[in-house]
């Protein structure tokens, strides 16, 4: 199964330790097309590519991809639009939400129909999701 990791990168990079660990988890379960993202060097500045290409490599990756886990707790322009043009493809979705300091997840993830949303405390809780979520759409 190959999934699509989106987090955020220009939205701001203050959970990259998180999505890193959880990349390395989805790669121990599947074929991880996004690694790149939970690069600890990546700042949220975000790659040294055009915007352009940017937008076409993450396209091409979505497309590729069986089904799309996206961590979305740090508010993300680009990962809700990941998230719409999954939906569009017909993605199986899975957002990760770890609520924490009176925020609230957005109404367009959480009161979409088709993507599935975990709220976590904690990585285990992550985690687990993450095997349920995959071994449904495997």
């Amino acid at each position: 199964m190959k999934i699509y990791f989106a987090c955020s990168i220009r939205g701001g990079r203050n959970d990259a330790e998180i999505y890193a660990e959880l990349a390395v988890y989805i790669k121990s379960k599947s074929t991880l097309l996004t690694e790149i993202f939970a690069d600890s060097k990546l700042t949220s500045q975000g790659m040294n590519e055009p915007n352009n290409q940017i937008w076409q490599t993450d396209m091409n990756w979505i497309k590729e991809a069986d089904a799309i886990i996206a961590e979305v707790t740090n508010p993300s322009l680009g990962v809700g639009y990941e998230i719409a043009k999954a939906e569009e493809l017909g993605k199986p979705i899975l957002a990760l939400y770890q609520p924490k300091g009176g925020s609230r997840l957005s109404a367009m993830i959480e009161g979409s129909p088709k993507t599935g949303v975990v709220y976590y405390n904690n990585l285990k809780e992550a985690k687990n999701a993450i095997d349920i979520f995959i071994n449904n759409h495997n």
